[in-house]
């Protein structure tokens, strides 16, 4: 059962309107996509997955195209769970690891005839969940008109950027503009200099359930002293399951996204670390199509909060992709 690298390119994909974080404003995303085949004489089946390059990291879909193209003879004429394994050795978390790493997963549940749940280990079939809902960065006014908007259109989870600054207000303007949605918000590391508690508590106040990634990664330990009356999650300070130990102290969940972790494989690693830790789980996703989407979807089963929105804010998304109805993701049927 060998497999051969069919394909890998880069795929440019519009935004709709503009997205806006700390880091600045997108009106397209490049995403890298990995075909891998099976032997004809067992089907050739096809396998596809997808990545996102990770702007913090550096990374760019040119470089992850390369990354894939240049691993892709040490894994030829192996079997798709071997050649799983062996990238795990061969290449480093991120997005090129991670298209590769779920086109073999796509791979071997066609040529096994099963489901990816099914290969996943999950205990039934993924059925739909709330998202979240991204509110980009922007004016207390802007912000309050997209949340306003956002929860017309039924979503009931909406997750705002913030910068460290002005965050009270925008969170009070959010709040006025979708009275009845859940909050969370992304601080983005950019708690450096404030009173953490204070900003917890405040927010809190607003009705925000949850606040991912406060301080800067390495400053996780200021944290260590702050009993806050909503949850800490790690995003940027958690990257692979071995960061669940050394983190685990400081948050009270992860955000799982499979282009940190560099695949379905390493982010199952991720939850099982994070359950047995007790920590609770999230799991996210970076601006992609329905494609990237579907291994993501098997691990949401398992979370406590989902964003997986990357979908819902392209002009257009892949044709059969996942469905947004009523603030829940679930397959097209």
């Amino acid at each position: 059962m060998a497999i051969q690298l069919k394909s890998a390119r880069v795929e440019r994909w519009p935004v709709a309107g503009e997205f806006v974080i700390s880091s600045g404003a997108k009106t397209h995303v490049d995403v890298v996509v990995a075909e891998i085949e099976g032997a004809k004489g067992d089907g050739g089946a096809l396998g596809r997955g997808e990545g996102t390059p990770i702007y913090y990291l550096g990374e760019d879909a040119a470089g992850c195209r390369d990354q894939i193209l240049r691993v892709a003879p040490h894994i030829a004429e192996l079997g798709a769970a071997e050649a799983r394994a062996a990238v795990q050795e061969l290449m480093a978390p991120g997005a090129a690891r991670n298209a590769l790493d779920c086109a073999l997963w796509d791979l071997e549940a066609r040529q096994r005839c099963l489901r990816l749940w099914q290969l996943a280990g999950s205990d039934g079939a993924p059925t739909s969940r709330v998202t979240a809902f991204t509110i980009s960065l922007g004016t207390p006014g802007a912000m309050a008109e997209q949340a306003a908007t956002a929860e017309a259109d039924g979503y009931r989870l909406l997750k705002l950027k913030l910068t460290g600054e002005g965050d009270r207000l925008r969170v009070a303007a959010v709040r006025k503009g979708a009275p009845e949605a859940r909050l969370i918000v992304d601080a983005n590391e950019s708690w450096r200099d404030i009173d953490i508690l204070s900003e917890a508590e405040a927010l809190a106040d607003l009705g925000v359930e949850m606040i991912e990634q406060p301080v800067p990664v390495g400053a996780d330990a200021l944290l260590d002293p702050i009993y806050a009356p909503i949850p800490f999650v790690a995003d940027e300070s958690c990257q692979t399951a071995a960061d669940v130990a050394r983190i685990g102290a400081f948050y009270d969940g992860v955000n799982i996204k499979l282009d940190k972790a560099g695949g379905l494989t390493e982010a199952l690693r991720i939850a099982d670390a994070a359950d047995a830790a007790g920590l609770s789980i999230m799991v996210g996703c970076m601006l992609s199509t329905s494609l990237a989407i579907a291994p993501a979807f098997v691990l949401a089963q398992r979370a406590r909060w989902v964003d997986l929105d990357g979908p819902a804010l392209l002009e257009r998304d892949r044709e059969g992709g996942f469905e947004f109805r009523e603030g829940r993701i679930a397959p097209r049927v």
